[in-house]
């Protein structure tokens, strides 16, 4: 009776530990959506932006017009729906092929474009489409800088049918994705990384237009702990928001005085939420380590299974 107790208790345990985390994650993207924290994002990781002002990006250029509002589930679904909180649904929030099944993003909107000093008078408006995603695990079983190459190339792909049709490759709009991963491997903390197209020039000294080519660029924000040299601007921003060690009113006294965020009572009652979770995960986390292997393989579905059997 004895060892049952304890595999009902571990599979529980198990549980648990797995619904807490979801809430974490569905917190923390919530929180990543509202739109003063889309601009600082924006701000600190998108050339294009690296000359506004945040109350620009969030007034002007975060899009939530009806033209631009969330599309449904599949790639080639063109019903856009009005949006006009501070909180972004995004556009293709998900998408879905027949073949590859469902990709979920975690946040995904669109964005205009500000206008440079030479194209001031251009009529067209440029439009970005940005992914943000929140990581945890830096080495999930594969590269994840490989999978936020796939998550551009699918934004691109995305594309047909709702922006662009037959051979319209002109109208191809430039894709962004930004990972911010709360827990980087050794030498990787308080980095922030861009990968982006570039040309070499190997024969001759051919000049394209940036436009033409610079159509994906993928942004490894790693987090890291206070105090080192390069814990400021992007990473400290983000370092205080999802920080599981900070105080919420040493959080909402930083992002107000620091990083001018105002701070609704709906955003401070999100930071504090995520705050108070990821306390949480970190403990719980704890916790897994001493039980790791135990019930190792074990899906989470036989997971429920298993405690309902010995539940009897």
């Amino acid at each position: 009776m004895e060892k049952q107790g304890t595999v009902e208790n571990q599979l529980a345990h198990t549980i648990d530990q797995t619904e807490y985390d979801s809430r974490y994650d569905r917190t923390a993207k919530k929180l990543l959506a509202n739109k003063q924290i889309l601009a600082q994002i924006m701000k600190g990781c998108v050339n294009e932006y690296s000359d506004c002002t945040v109350d620009d990006i969030v007034e002007k250029y975060i899009e939530g017009t009806p033209e631009v509002g969330s599309v449904g589930v599949h790639v080639d679904d063109t019903n856009r729906l009005k949006k006009s909180t501070d909180v972004i649904k995004g556009s293709n929030n998900e998408d879905s092929t027949l073949t590859e099944g469902t990709l979920f993003y975690d946040v995904r909107f669109d964005a205009i474009a500000p206008k440079s000093a030479d194209s001031a008078e251009q009529e067209e408006v440029i439009r970005l489409i940005i992914n943000v995603e929140a990581q945890t695990k830096f080495k999930p079983g594969y590269p994840l800088t490989k999978r936020a190459i796939y998550y551009c190339s699918r934004m691109i792909s995305a594309q047909h049918g709702p922006i662009f049709t037959k051979s319209e490759y002109g109208k191809i709009r430039k894709v962004y994705s930004i990972w911010i991963c709360t827990q980087p491997s050794d030498g990787f903390e308080n980095t922030l990384t861009r990968y982006s197209i570039k040309p070499e020039q190997l024969i001759g000294e051919a000049q394209e237009e940036t436009e033409n080519y610079d159509l994906m660029s993928v942004v490894m924000i790693c987090l890291g702990k206070p105090g080192t040299e390069n814990h400021k601007g992007i990473l400290k921003f983000m370092e205080v928001l999802l920080s599981s060690t900070r105080s919420g009113s040493e959080k909402k006294k930083i992002l107000e005085e620091e990083f001018g965020v105002a701070m609704s009572e709906e955003l401070e009652r999100e930071v504090l939420e995520v705050c108070n979770l990821s306390q949480g995960v970190r403990a719980e986390g704890r916790e897994e380590g001493r039980q790791e292997g135990r019930i190792e393989g074990i899906g989470i579905g036989e997971i429920r299974m298993l405690v309902q059997l010995v539940r009897g």
